[in-house]
Order: C-alpha cells, then sequence, then structure tokens
C-alpha cells in the first residue's frame, strides 16, 4: 500500500460527465440521472484499501442520512483489475451488499473517469454543488489505518452540513490519504 495524497481538484471544476457500469443492477448509470440538485458526493473507493476498510461502515452510515436530505452519493472503482482482482466488478457488487450501500458503486473499466476527476487514492471525495461545480475535495476525516481515530467523517459532514444551510464550504481542506489508485501498465 503506497499511501497517497488526493490531487485536490481545484474549486469551481465542473463534475465530468460518466456513464459507468453499476455491477449491482448491471446496468449503466450517468451522473445526470444519479446528481441531485442540492449538492452530489463523488468518491473513489475499492474493495481491498485498508483506508477504505476502515470507513466503510460509518460511510454507509453518513450516506444514509444525508440522502435523507437530497444529497446523493456515487461511488466509483477504478483499480486496475488485472493486478487486483480483487476490485473487480463482481467483487464491488458482493461489497455493495455487505456493507448495505445506499449509493451506487460504479465500476471504471477505462480509468478514464478517475482521469477526469484527477483521482490519486482511494478514499479519494469530492462534493459538487447543485450546478456540478466542486465546492469540496479532501478526507472524510483524521482516521487511518492504526492511529486509533475512529471513523466519524466530520470533515466532509461540516461541508455537507454547511451546504445544508445555504452557506459556502470552507476554502481550507485536508487532502485525503489513501492507498494510491492502482493503474493500468500502459
Amino acid at each position: 500500500m503506497a499511501k497517497t495524497l488526493s490531487n485536490m481538484l481545484p474549486l469551481g471544476t465542473p463534475a465530468p460527465e460518466f456513464n459507468l457500469l453499476n455491477p449491482v443492477t448491471g446496468t449503466y448509470q450517468s451522473l445526470s440521472e444519479l446528481k441531485s440538485d442540492l449538492a452530489t458526493v463523488i468518491m473513489f473507493i475499492s474493495n481491498h484499501c485498508p483506508f477504505v476498510k476502515l470507513i466503510k461502515p460509518e460511510l454507509t452510515k453518513i450516506s444514509n442520512f444525508y440522502l435523507n436530505q437530497n444529497i446523493k452519493f456515487i461511488a466509483i472503482g477504478s483499480n486496475d483489475i488485472k493486478n487486483y482482482p480483487e476490485d473487480g466488478p463482481e467483487f464491488m457488487a458482493e461489497d455493495s451488499k455487505i456493507f448495505n450501500y445506499p449509493f451506487p458503486y460504479l465500476f471504471d473499466s477505462t480509468q478514464d473517469i478517475a482521469k477526469a476527476y484527477q483521482a490519486a487514492c482511494t478514499p479519494d471525495f469530492y462534493i459538487f454543488d447543485k450546478n456540478l461545480k466542486c465546492v469540496y475535495r479532501g478526507q472524510f476525516d483524521d482516521a487511518r489505518p492504526g492511529n486509533n481515530i475512529i471513523p466519524t467523517g466530520k470533515d466532509l459532514s461540516r461541508a455537507l452540513d454547511l451546504i445544508l444551510n445555504h452557506q459556502a464550504v470552507f476554502k481550507d481542506q485536508t487532502p485525503s490519504l489513501g492507498c494510491n489508485i492502482k493503474w493500468k501498465e500502459e
């Protein structure tokens, strides 16, 4: 596991459109059909990364809370499945069911979407406003494997609470830290 910081996509960047496979349903889903008219959280996660494994239960809890407030969540898996088969679609579907994800977990087979979002690690979080402009990119919270901090999602939640209260999201954002995205060999 190579510890990698997120690239911190510039605030105000428009969310790149996508149409990706949902391994649970076997259908393709696009950003335009999944987005919210209030805020949309896009996150790059994986099945095997210890940083993601640490937050999965709290991520499900927080997603359920904000989904009830018209904020949508979309997870994307972009790892190279040739070298990391445990991140493949069948295992993504299994993970979705085990953790009862209330959001789609889409498969980026070409890795083009991860590149379009400048994703660097898992987990990597982005919040886009009602106009699909980036207002947050950074960490879930300070919890990391081995640091004995219990995941709470405080950073992500703080940004979402500001949006719900029609306030500007703070500009001082902490990069996410996680496993590097496993890029395909070229």
